[in-house]
């Protein structure tokens, strides 16, 4: 959902970059947790600012103590989040679903969703092995996702790697 950044002042607050579509959403989910679930996050208050959000956490009140959370990462457990509207997903469903054509053969496994800034691309790690392969996730490339059958199905694949001297 966030990671927490670099101190911001000297009264404890951070920097806090949001991966939510709405960066202040994040106060409704009550209490985030580090990645390994040893500890909650209860976020005190949130304000936007360039390329990140500005946060305060209750007890952090210096910027020693917010310099120690930086680089954590902070999740919601699934069953807080609400369920997606169609056509939407949350990347962690995506990942690990099975890839296939449109005959159904196995083509490889969704390894992760990225996002550069130009939209949602999907990564699809090959059956037959090697580097994994990165398609726009969009409609054109992935017509189906099927998550209770736990796969998707693509159009418009190359798997392999282009042939030399082209130019």
């Amino acid at each position: 959902m966030a990671q927490i950044g670099a101190p911001h002042g000297v009264r404890g607050e951070v920097r806090l970059r949001s991966f939510t579509q709405d960066p202040m959403a994040l106060m409704r989910y009550g209490a985030l947790e580090a990645e390994d679930g040893s500890r909650a996050f209860e976020l005190e208050a949130v304000r936007p600012a360039k390329n990140a959000l500005i946060a305060r956490f209750p007890g952090v009140t210096n910027r020693d103590a917010a310099a120690e959370l930086r680089n954590v990462k902070l999740y919601v457990p699934r069953a807080r989040l609400p369920e997606p509207e169609d056509e939407t997903y949350y990347h962690r469903d995506l990942i690990g679903l099975a890839a296939v054509d449109p005959d159904g053969a196995a083509v490889g496994t969704v390894c992760a969703v990225q996002n550069f800034g130009a939209g949602d691309l999907i990564e699809i790690a090959p059956a037959a092995g090697g580097p994994s392969v990165l398609l726009p996730f969009t409609k054109a490339y992935v017509p189906v996702v099927d998550i209770p059958a736990g796969r998707v199905v693509l159009e418009r694949l190359v798997l392999e790697p282009s042939p030399k001297g082209r130019g």
